[in-house]
């Protein structure tokens, strides 16, 4: 595994950031939480040092089991954690912060982030609080996902916001527009949720014995998993299944490879159940994929965006 420093907090993050929604049940599948507590610690055992979860996820479970499978490994760990929308204000955030490191078995927050802006609550009254748990040492780090560059701008006008949690991926790149540049002259940190595009660049919903989406499944509703967006994303796929085949690992690895290949991302939150998946999912800091293959991830990836919605 290798590590990022945030630049401006003493804060050491794995390239892969373990994503625990999934460990909070809802739109998912659950396994038993003995099952997910030991997916985190076999991640810790594997390096991976960062644990990405949200007090909105499974109503705080997924919290607690963050929490639990942690203890005794909390000082080695980075453990961002989110405050709902509907808690922005001061005491609202206080409040949310208290139960949150009650559920996490901690007192101290790594990475604390505000999950969705609110436009009914001033955003100069959220980031306040937000300096003030830091000057309490109560976060380390302040935080921002889902932001626009015109958000993130007014939240550091109050304090410094040291990382945000974008989506980003080979068909999300939305951010390249203003976000990203913004975090790389400012040195914000970047964390990438939807890093493998909900599931679409793991290959399996277009190669081979084609999955097909439960209508119980939320994806079904996404713009990327309609039939006739699916079909201009198969020249891409086709691709990540060739340049894996070529270095003998999964589409998902090149897919999160090329995601860290990008300047200004610190890392890629990547969440998942099944051991194996997650091993595989590791190895891809490791890979060094060339210019050429980049420039065809590239060119590729803005043919399907500019096909689906013509965003490039």
């Amino acid at each position: 595994m290798k590590y990022t420093q945030l630049k401006n907090s003493h804060l050491q993050v794995s390239e892969l950031t373990f994503g625990c929604w999934e460990l909070g049940g809802g739109q998912w599948e659950k396994e038993s939480d003995e099952t997910n507590i030991r997916a985190i610690q076999t991640a810790f055992e594997m390096g991976i040092t960062s644990f990405d979860t949200a007090e909105g996820y499974g109503q705080g479970h997924s919290e607690e089991i963050v929490g639990i499978a942690l203890e005794g490994k909390r000082k080695e760990a980075v453990i961002a954690t989110k405050v709902s929308p509907n808690h922005l204000r001061p005491d609202d955030i206080r409040r949310s912060v208290e139960q949150s490191l009650k559920r996490l078995r901690t007192d101290y927050i790594d990475i604390y982030y505000i999950h969705w802006p609110n436009n009914d609550i001033p955003l100069v009254d959220t980031m306040n609080e937000f300096r003030r748990l830091r000057e309490e040492n109560i976060i380390k780090a302040v935080a921002a996902s889902n932001f626009s560059r015109e958000q993130l701008e007014e939240a550091m006008s109050v304090t410094y916001v040291d990382a945000i949690q974008p989506e980003y991926s080979l068909l999300q790149r939305a951010i390249e527009k203003d976000v990203l540049p913004y975090c790389i002259e400012h040195s914000i940190g970047v964390l990438t949720y939807s890093s493998v595009a909900k599931g679409i660049l793991t290959g399996v919903y277009h190669l081979g014995d084609k999955k097909k989406i439960d209508e119980h499944d939320f994806r079904h509703q996404r713009r990327l998993f309609y039939p006739e967006h699916m079909e201009h994303e198969t020249e891409l796929v086709l691709l990540l299944k060739r340049i894996a085949d070529e270095h003998n690992v999964t589409c998902s690895e090149i897919a999160i490879a090329w995601l860290l290949h990008q300047q200004g991302v610190t890392s890629a939150i990547v969440g998942t159940q099944n051991i194996e998946h997650l091993k595989a999912n590791a190895r891809a800091v490791d890979i060094a994929l060339t210019d050429d293959e980049l420039n065809q991830l590239d060119a590729a990836s803005r043919k399907a965006l500019t096909s689906i919605d013509g965003s490039f």
